[in-house]
Formats: structure tokens, C-alpha cells, sequence
């Protein structure tokens, strides 16, 4: 008897060997934005404002190319000139005047204030923008810090207080969403509790819930004039070494009522976004903030760099990273570019 074996596998020397080419997807400029991960839209951006009292006026910020404090007059044209370009959403700063500013932050809170005016005028003029409001003493306070100070120290309890009232107010004057961006403790619940004890449960809560004690802070604080008269915030604001305590700051905001958790700044912590992302199925918002712009708008200025394409790429590592929405002074001019 003779057994043939026949084998099933061809010779190894007839073996087919297989070379991954990645590059086909890369091939076309169809093929790349076919197979796109990461797709940045206008629906995406929010846009920082600043407005100041006075008529008629326009003042360029010094640190911030191409960023203006408008008085209210032409403050809504430009609102509407922003919604007219996709952009739904902005969020207001005011400057206000030294004689209005004292270390309990008063004018915060006074119904007729230039918040509350503009807010209201901004809803008459577009009716459907969303409005998202700042909530925190720094730009009404004459010592330059996000709480009322006693002997050198941000008090807590006592500048929560002072936010409830102001979140109150903005909302009465028509806000979408108020953004307590001071670092207190407990504020979301109180500003949470106080606002559905008044009626207003669809006035939403976007919280600044890891803000960091940043550097990058420096041309906004020109823009309002709010930098602190003396020390820092890093008894209030978090330490820039830290992530873990990011997440207990979200989960903290979650369940003191908070809609939507945001990480401010947003480039120098991507890891935060990223983290907090695949942490929680609120939306997470993220602040490019005002050092951020002033230092791709010097770059640009010296031609060192491409500033359209790198506005785009830097906007979408932010969304990449894990960001739902986007705080930025681009937002404008992104705008115009997606058309």
C-alpha cells in the first residue's frame, strides 16, 4: 500500500506576504475626509464676548489681536453678525468701572447691571443665540479675586452667597446658562437649589469644574481688568501638577446638579479632557483660552507659522481629545473659514 500526504499549506517559499499600506487612506483629499475621525464644526464653538459701559465704542484688547470690548450699542450687531455665521451660542464678560467694584462684588448682583441689560438686549435683538453668562466676583471685585476677602483670605460660604444672587440675576435677564467659573466650594448646588426654588429649572448650569491656576490666564485678565491685587488663586484654583483631583471636581459638579463640565485651559490639558471624557456622558466643554489665542495671533504676526491652519489643528486636538464644545476667541473667524 502507498500513502500519499498531501499538504493543505502551499510551500512556505509560495507564501502570499501581505504589506500594510495605510497610505491608500490617505491617497486623495476625498479619501482622507471620507475616513476623518475627528470632524470640527461651527455647531461645536462658543464665543467669549467682552462688553463695557459707554456708546459707540470699540476698544481693541492690546494681548489679544483682533478680540474687542464693545459697548452695548455695537455689541449687538456683532452678536447677530456671529449667529448670522452658524456660531449659537456666546459667553459674556463685562468690564466694569473701578468706582463699581468692591471686594464683595455688589454690582454683580444689581438687576440693572451691565450684565443684565446686556443679556436682555442680546435676547430682543437674536432672539434664539444662547446666552451663557459668567458667574463669579473677580470682574466687580476692587481686590481682583473670585470671592470676598477677609484678612488676606478668599472666604467660601460667603462668596457662595454673592454667586447665588448673581446667577438669579442673569437668569432673570434671560441667560441659557450660567457658568460659575470661580472655584468655590458647594457653589453648583446652591446656585442649582436657588434656581429652581425661583422658578428657573430650564436655566442650565455649565461649570467650570476643573479650572486650573494657569498661567495662560494673563491677556484676559487685561481684557477685564480683573487681575488680583494681591497673591494668586491657588487656594481656590486647581494645581496644574494635578489630574485625579479633575475627576473628584466632576463628580462633585455632577451631583451638585452641573449640565455640562468644562476643563479650562484646554491645550496644556488635553489628558484632563480626555480623562474626564471617558469618565462621565455629560457633555464635556473645554476653554481656549485667551493665552492660547494671543500666542498663535504673535506667531502669525512674525509669519512664523500658518495661523488659518493652525487655528483648524489646534481646535480640533481640543475635540479630539474629548471635547464636545469649544470655548474660543476664534470661533469667528473659524467660522468664516468652515464656510
Amino acid at each position: 500500500m502507498i500513502i500519499v500526504l498531501l499538504s493543505v499549506n502551499p510551500p512556505a517559499e509560495k507564501a502570499l506576504s501581505v504589506l500594510h499600506r495605510p497610505r491608500r487612506l490617505r491617497r486623495t483629499a476625498g479619501v482622507r475626509s471620507l475616513v476623518r475621525e475627528t470632524q470640527l464644526s461651527v455647531d461645536d464653538l462658543i464665543y467669549p464676548m467682552f462688553v463695557m459701559e459707554g456708546e459707540n465704542e470699540t476698544v481693541e484688547v492690546p494681548s489679544m489681536p483682533g478680540c474687542y470690548r464693545y459697548t452695548l450699542d455695537l455689541l449687538l450687531p456683532e452678536v447677530a453678525a456671529v449667529y448670522g455665521l452658524g456660531v449659537k451660542a456666546i459667553a459674556l464678560f463685562p468690564l466694569i468701572p473701578d468706582h463699581q467694584k468692591d471686594n464683595a462684588g455688589t454690582e454683580s448682583y444689581r438687576p440693572n447691571g451691565l450684565i443684565p441689560r446686556a443679556v436682555q438686549a442680546i435676547k430682543q435683538t437674536v432672539p434664539d443665540i444662547l446666552v451663557i453668562t459668567n458667574v463669579a466676583l473677580d470682574p466687580y471685585s476692587s481686590q481682583g479675586h473670585d470671592g470676598i476677602v477677609q484678612d488676606g483670605t478668599i472666604l467660601n460660604d460667603e462668596t457662595v452667597a454673592v454667586l447665588v444672587k448673581q446667577a438669579l440675576v442673569q437668569a432673570a435677564a434671560g441667560a441659557a446658562f450660567v457658568a460659575p467659573s470661580d472655584m468655590m466650594d458647594g457653589r453648583v448646588g446652591a446656585i442649582r437649589k436657588a434656581l429652581d426654588a425661583a422658578g428657573w429649572i430650564n436655566v442650565g448650569i455649565l461649570a467650570y469644574s476643573a479650572k486650573y491656576a494657569s498661567a495662560y490666564y494673563g491677556p484676559f485678565r487685561d481684557a477685564l481688568d480683573s487681575a488680583p491685587k494681591f497673591g494668586d488663586k491657588k487656594t481656590y484654583q486647581m494645581d496644574a501638577a494635578n489630574a485625579r483631583e479633575a475627576i473628584k471636581e466632576v463628580d462633585l459638579d455632577i451631583a451638585e446638579g452641573a449640565d455640562i463640565v468644562m476643563v479650562k485651559p484646554a491645550l496644556a490639558y488635553l489628558d484632563i479632557i480626555y480623562q474626564i471624557k471617558q469618565h462621565t456622558n455629560l457633555p464635556v466643554a473645554a476653554y481656549n483660552v485667551s493665552g492660547e489665542y494671543a500666542m498663535i495671533k504673535a506667531a502669525a504676526s512674525q509669519g512664523w507659522i500658518d495661523e488659518k491652519k493652525v487655528i483648524l489643528e489646534t481646535l480640533t486636538s481640543i475635540k479630539r481629545a474629548g471635547a464636545d464644545l469649544i470655548l474660543t476667541y476664534f470661533a469667528k473667524q473659524v467660522a468664516l473659514m468652515l464656510q
